[in-house]
């Protein structure tokens, strides 16, 4: 039977990607992706972030995303490890992720959709509650629970 080698990511840029561009004409786009679970701590029961780091790898097409530090994006692809050599001549190893889709989901606040700072505009991507989105939360609430046997 085959293996599956399959990740999902969702999280923000941490820093403005890196493109090369190979001798013939191949581009590869590497940036560090960051990942935040929440959970609440059993002895303080206080909610902690814990942040995973993930390096990012694209070719070709992907190489031409427009993303930049802090953009929230849906990264699929698949784990690859890597060894190369040192400056020193040491082995050294690394772990990718070797991206097949990405997607943006977010710009950071003030950003338009070029990735650049545009000064004052509002996120587009917020959305605020009004006063029928809480009413209709309260109604879906006091609905009572259907007699199901399962």
């Amino acid at each position: 039977m085959a293996g599956i080698n399959k990740v999902i990511l969702i999280g923000h840029i941490g820093k403005d990607p890196d493109i090369f561009t190979f001798d013939d004409g191949t581009k590869r786009i590497s940036f560090s992706l960051a990942t935040t679970e929440s959970y609440r701590d059993r002895s303080t029961n206080e909610w902690r972030d814990q942040t995973e780091w993930h390096n990012i790898v694209g070719y070709r097409y992907l190489a031409e995303k427009n993303v930049a530090k802090g953009d929230m994006i849906y990264v699929e692809g698949k784990i690859k490890n890597r060894k190369y050599t040192d400056r020193d001549g040491n082995d050294r190893y690394i772990t990718e992720i070797q991206a097949e889709k990405i997607n943006m989901l977010a710009h950071p606040r003030g950003a338009d959709s070029s990735g650049e700072y545009s000064g004052n505009k509002a996120d587009k991507s917020v959305v605020t509650n009004t006063v029928t989105d809480v009413k209709e939360t309260e109604e879906i609430k006091e609905t009572p629970e259907d007699d199901l046997p399962f």
